[in-house]
């Protein structure tokens, strides 16, 4: 709305700045006309350019500083040969136009390394008490932390790069079934985040150069927004942090919440399959951890009581140890 307003304010203006420029040239009507023609078309221009990133333009903006920089150099260096004096501001255009150019052209491919040249990229809004959470396509998928972040255990703001948007539209449009349901609930679920008033979800417009891999432009785009990435993928999560991204796996959380159970402890649990050892029997307890149970293969399909031996904590999750009659 506050947009709307500003557009709104500077057609007034434009037509108040013609109204004054016709009345010098005797025709004042000409003027307005031309001014808010020319107002609408730059406010056309300016909702056109949505997909232009910070990133990107100031890239741009210090590629050609940087070609004028060089034009001028260079243009000072020829000026002391003796040329004719004609020569002389026609090279000078030519330079400062190719250098511009090249300065622009080589400043937009290589933007993602003019990170600490550039400063001011990487200033961060105060507002944000924990940073920003870059959101993976496994994590969208996975759906879970719209939840987690509504209930004020993770902090930010949340951020979806363009090219993970690639990755679930490639996903829905693929033709294996799964990958298609699969793309097309991340979709779903990323839609329902954005509408939701309690999650602060954006999308990330600036796709980074390159062929490389989905979690390779992760990583890179974290360590350049200075933020922290959240998977559901141990192996991302493993690559992330050997290259000191912080990472936020939403399994690790899972399991870090999960109840503790002691040995000796006693669980009622419904026994569903059989276990890989001779008479063990596999049941699961409502937070999906897995019991598994010596002597049980004789109770498969009922409800009874077991008693903890141990438990293990895997990569994959927690596995509970039990028997079926107490020691």
């Amino acid at each position: 709305m506050t947009l709307l307003y500003i557009r709104v304010f500077f057609i007034i203006i434009s037509g108040i700045v013609g109204y004054q420029i016709g009345i010098i040239n005797h025709n004042p009507l000409e003027g307005v006309g031309y001014c808010l023609l020319g107002g609408a078309l730059l406010i056309v221009v300016e909702t056109n350019l949505k997909q232009v990133s910070v990133r990107g333009l100031s890239s741009m903006v210090f590629g050609l500083l940087l070609g004028i920089f060089m034009a001028k150099l260079i243009s000072d260096i020829i000026s002391l040969l003796p040329l004719d004096e004609i020569i002389k501001p026609i090279l000078r255009v030519i330079l400062t136009l190719v250098f511009s150019y090249l300065g622009a052209v080589m400043a937009l491919r290589g933007k993602d390394e003019f990170n600490l040249i550039i400063p001011y990229v990487r200033f961060k809004r105060q507002d944000l008490k924990d940073g920003v959470i870059i959101l993976d396509t496994s994590a969208i998928i996975d759906g879970r932390v719209g939840d987690i972040f509504k209930t004020g255990f993770l902090g930010g703001r949340l951020v979806v790069p363009r090219f993970i948007l690639h990755e679930l539209q490639r996903l829905a449009d693929s033709e294996d079934d799964t990958k298609r349901q699969r793309g097309r609930r991340g979709m779903e679920i990323l839609k329902n985040m954005q509408k939701d008033p309690a999650s602060d979800v954006r999308v990330h417009e600036d796709d980074l150069s390159g062929n490389e891999a989905v979690d390779l432009k992760l990583v890179k785009l974290a360590k350049l927004m200075e933020a922290r990435i959240c998977t559901t993928d141990f192996n991302l999560s493993r690559i992330a942090s050997i290259q000191g991204v912080e990472m936020l796996n939403i399994n690790d959380l899972v399991n870090a919440v999960k109840p503790v159970v002691f040995a000796g402890e006693e669980l009622e649990i419904r026994l569903l399959k059989e276990g890989k050892e001779a008479n063990q029997a596999i049941g699961y307890l409502e937070d999906g951890t897995m019991v598994v149970v010596s002597d049980g293969r004789k109770a498969l399909g009922q409800t009874v009581k077991v008693y903890v031996t141990s438990a293990l904590q895997t990569q994959a999750g927690r596995m509970i140890f039990a028997k079926m009659e107490r020691q």
